[in-house]
């Protein structure tokens, strides 16, 4: 069945997101959901995220911003952000810049095997804003290691669409020497 296909390919996609893409309502994605016994996207989430991960180290994986959905440490990590309206400014229903920011950064931090990890320098770009009821997923790569630091290539999607990428350094700690001579 088409649904099931797509499912496997898209696991994140939430019911909404299906009905756009079949051209049908909420509720018949959800009876069929039903019918084929698809859990909700909540639940398929963190059976995806179960099955492909580490354990955090440098942080309770409770403080990573988002449902973590894969870890292997010093190599990558991702996870998937529901917008709520917590998230976002109330006039616009766009999201909060420091939330992409905060989904990104604490991934990089938990990428890091270390008991302590710490931010030393974020490159970041913004491409175009996230709104209410979108699902980011962000992904992060340690693409380099020096000095006791990480490199982490970071990208966030809602879709297929980039919304933020760039680059953020993150140093094991204790730190004994200034974080400004990090990734200069």
């Amino acid at each position: 069945m088409a649904l099931v296909r797509y499912l496997t390919e898209n696991p994140f996609a939430t019911d909404e997101q299906l009905a756009d893409y079949f051209a049908v309502s909420v509720a018949t994605i959800r009876l069929d959901r039903a019918t084929l016994h698809i859990p909700e996207v909540r639940e398929r989430t963190r059976l995806v995220a179960a099955a492909r991960q580490d354990g955090v180290r440098s942080l309770q994986e409770r403080e990573v911003v988002g449902d973590v959905l894969e870890l292997q440490l010093n190599r990558t990590a991702s996870s998937s952000l529901v917008i709520t309206p917590l998230h976002v400014f109330s006039r616009s229903g766009i999201v909060r810049g420091h939330v992409l920011f905060a989904q990104v950064n604490s991934l990089a931090t938990a990428v890091v095997d270390a008991d302590v990890a710490l931010t030393a320098k974020t490159e970041l770009r913004y491409y175009s804003p996230v709104r209410l009821g979108e699902t980011v997923v962000a992904r992060v790569d340690v693409v380099a290691r020096r000095f006791g630091a990480s490199k982490c290539q970071v990208t966030s999607r809602v879709g297929t669409e980039t919304v933020l990428d760039g680059v953020i350094w993150v140093v094991k700690g204790p730190i004994d020497r200034p974080l400004s001579s990090i990734g200069g």
